[in-house]
Parts: structure tokens; sequence; C-alpha cells
């Protein structure tokens, strides 16, 4: 089960302080831990926070954790990406070491949640598209969906000997905070994140010929259609947005 879901344990103690640190944790704080482990982070969070939420999905991890954890967490065993979020005790704080494979859901699930901050280990290449500028090899659409929703940060990288077994690449600590308001207007968001996924879908093509194929639509006067999408930054996909759901919609 723990291969299948990619989760290495973090074994570097000093590496899972400074992460609670940068999560500035206080006895006011409800914090939610994906993926335990063996609980060197739990038991940190726990000694700073009023309460943790501790989700593994591991039975055998999940006795364990019983028998260890402090009182003040709440372990439950179950898989996150299952879980209704709204149905947990309300948190505010989300810090994790995070199963690599499930990554990318778990991203967009909990940045739909509303949290102060998160402060979550990811693998390294994956860190750096969450932060990644357009025009550069790292640019992707979570790098677009996730910035139209937080703020990211990238705050360290975190070799790969801090963790057992061994993963091959290094990882990453990074800082997300939800936006209290979007950095631009789209006119249909679920359109926007279809458009973005379609074009990141066809990187290497023109924005024109996505278009014309996902769309069935030619149309002069559209912005950037001869770029292509990964030199375009959001705020640039958001007005192509507008001006795409504009003329379908006529």
């Amino acid at each position: 089960m723990i291969k299948k879901i990619g989760q290495n344990f973090l074994i570097n103690e000093e590496i899972a302080r400074r992460e609670v640190d940068f999560a500035k944790i206080t006895k006011d704080d409800v914090v939610l831990e994906i993926g335990p482990g063996k609980g060197i982070l739990t038991n940190i969070i726990a000694s700073k926070a009023k309460k943790v939420i501790a989700i593994e999905l591991d039975t055998s991890l999940y006795n364990y954790l019983k028998k260890t954890c402090p009182d003040n967490v709440h372990l439950i065993n179950d898989d996150i990406l299952k879980i209704d979020l709204d149905s947990l005790p309300k948190f505010n704080k989300i810090v994790s070491n995070l199963p690599f494979q499930i990554s990318s859901p778990l991203t967009f699930k909990i940045i739909e949640y509303n949290f102060s901050v998160a402060v979550l280990i990811y693998q390294k290449e994956f860190a750096q598209r969450l932060v990644a500028k357009y025009g550069s090899k790292h640019y992707s659409r979570i790098t677009v969906n996730v910035y139209y929703r937080a703020i990211c940060k990238y705050i360290q990288t975190v070799p790969k000997n801090c963790f057992s077994p061994m993963p091959k690449v290094d990882s990453a600590i990074i800082k997300i905070q939800p936006r209290k308001k979007h950095p631009f207007n789209v006119y249909n968001e679920e359109f926007y994140f279809d458009l973005v996924r379609n074009l990141f879908n066809h990187r290497r093509k023109k924005i024109k010929t996505t278009i014309r194929e996902t769309y069935d639509i030619q149309a002069q006067d559209l912005p950037f259609q001869n770029n292509r999408v990964e030199n375009l930054d959001p705020e640039q996909i958001g007005r192509l947005s507008n001006s795409l759901f504009k003329l379908l919609n006529e």
C-alpha cells in the first residue's frame, strides 16, 4: 500500500521542525496532516497546535500511530482523495509530507477549501511546476490553475537522503496561501479551466490550431492565436478564455 501511493517517510527531524515553523503554528490552530506515516511530523505539530487531524491510508501505520500519538491527534484511517474535506473537523492549516503520486489531485482538492496556510513537501519537480514562470520548462496546467486560486512560494529544497526509503529525486517545501481575491476575472471558471486543460494537452501547437480542432471555430480577432500556451502568462490565458467564451455564446 505504501509503495502504491508513493509514500516516502521523512526521517530528518530538523526538516520536520522547519516545516512546522514555516506554518507558524500556535495553540489556536487546528492542523490537517495528510499521510503522517510514522509520526515524526505529527508529534511536532501536536506539540504546538490545539489539534491535529491526521489522515493515514495504511491500516498498519494507522494502528501504530494510535499507540504513539498524543491525545490531541485525531487519527482517521481513510483515503484523503475520497474524503469530503467539509466533513472533517474544521481546520485552518495544513502541514504534510505528501505522497508523490497524489500531489496533483490533492493540490487541486485542498485549494478549494478555506484554510489560511499550507506548508507541504512535494517532489522537487512538482514543486517547481507550482511556482514556474511562463516560458519556462516547468510551466504547466497546474501552474496556471493553482495561480488562479493561491499564492505559492518555494521555501527550500529537501535532499532525498532526508527520507526513507530514499527516493530517486530531491523534494522541496512549498508554502501555499489561498488568494482572498482572484488575480484576474474570467467570465466562466469551468470554461477557463477546460480551456487551460485543452491548451496544455497540445502545448506544442499554436493556440489557433488547438482552438480550431477543439472548439470547431476559426476567429481572426481572438488574442494570442499565433502563440503557444507556454508563452502566455495566466492573465493572458484568462483574456483568451473570455474572448473565446463570448464568441461561442453570441
